[in-house]
């Protein structure tokens, strides 16, 4: 664990590391796509550089801190990265080719990796906003994340489901999770809207500041939405000041890979994943949610042929 805390300033400036020695082979290249650094992807992305360092010969690995979802997405399209996070809505729409989402053509050379853990969407108030349920928003002010991020793609679908939309707020900052915390910690804007695992450390950092209210999200919003979205439960006591279980919804978080990853890469990446579950949940505990049993359930794009091999050796598909 001290590894990791001590890696992550490096990390972020995106500073290679070798944890193995080097093949007599080029060097495999493994650069890890995260999200901000006060996020989950990035330190779960900084644990996985470490093990493919360690357990694949000849590895080279690399995390890079990104605006997430849609930027990892359109990296690995133009393979700028070997593996990265994204929201499982955000790799739908890849697939589509969604424009409004970030996509101007459908993203063809992507390929599943695994389905992880859920991103809870968590909508954070300051308590004097007096913003209590999801209407309150109307006229306060909200950072709904980074620009066309997969977060702010989010932040636009709950809005709709809900009989708003970004008109109705009084003021919008596009801002990645720490810095909305910032400014709220600063009275500049009266919400958050952060997608990401339960215990986000912006959140706690924001709960431990200021005293919150932790605004719902009601199942029959989230059923107006529909796959992948699903009604989960943020539990009482997950952040400071919050005593009551809170209702919102969840997106299914995906590993994602691109064709030109050989398939012994993927396949091992896949394969170490899951041997080295410990030290991912070492690095946060969104990883105890990941289940190899659900590791294609939901899949919105063609698994990666080495990541499928993996899979039949398990016996999850036959």
């Amino acid at each position: 664990m001290h590894k990791l805390k001590a890696g992550l300033a490096a990390m972020a400036l995106g500073v290679s590391i070798s944890a193995a020695p080097m093949a007599a082979q080029a060097a495999e290249f493994i650069n890890v796509l995260t999200g901000g650094t006060s996020g989950v992807y990035y330190p779960l992305g900084v644990a996985m550089s470490e093990i493919y360092g360690k357990n694949i010969e000849g590895a080279r690995t690399q995390v890079q801190s990104t605006k997430a979802s849609v930027e990892n997405l359109n990296l690995l399209q133009q393979g700028r990265g070997e593996i990265g996070f994204a929201l499982g809505d955000s790799v739908k729409l890849a697939v589509q080719g969604d424009k409004e989402a970030g996509f101007p053509m459908p993203l063809d050379k992507i390929r599943g990796i695994a389905a992880i853990y859920p991103n809870y969407i968590q909508i954070v108030a300051s308590k004097d906003s007096g913003i209590t349920k999801l209407e309150d928003l109307k006229g306060k002010s909200l950072s709904p994340g980074a620009p066309a991020s997969g977060t702010e793609l989010n932040a636009r679908a709950i809005l709709e489901a809900a009989g708003m939309s970004y008109k109705d707020l009084s003021k919008t900052e596009y801002l990645p999770f720490a810095e909305s915390v910032e400014l709220m910690k600063n009275r500049q804007i009266d919400a958050t809207l952060q997608s990401a695992g339960i215990g986000v450390a912006s959140l706690r950092d924001l709960a431990a500041s200021v005293p919150i209210n932790v605004v719902a999200v009601p199942k029959e919003v989230v059923d107006k939405i529909g796959a992948p979205y699903l009604s989960v439960t943020i539990p009482a006591n997950t952040y400071e000041g919050q005593t009551e279980d809170v209702q919102t919804a969840a997106v299914g978080n995906i590993l994602v890979s691109h064709s030109g990853v050989s398939d012994e890469t993927a396949y091992q990446m896949t394969k170490l994943l899951y041997e080295n579950l410990p030290t991912l949940i070492a690095a946060h505990s969104a990883a105890k949610m990941i289940d190899p049993a659900k590791a294609i359930e939901g899949m919105p794009l063609p698994l990666h042929p080495g990541a499928e091999r993996y899979y039949r050796e398990i016996g999850l598909i036959k």
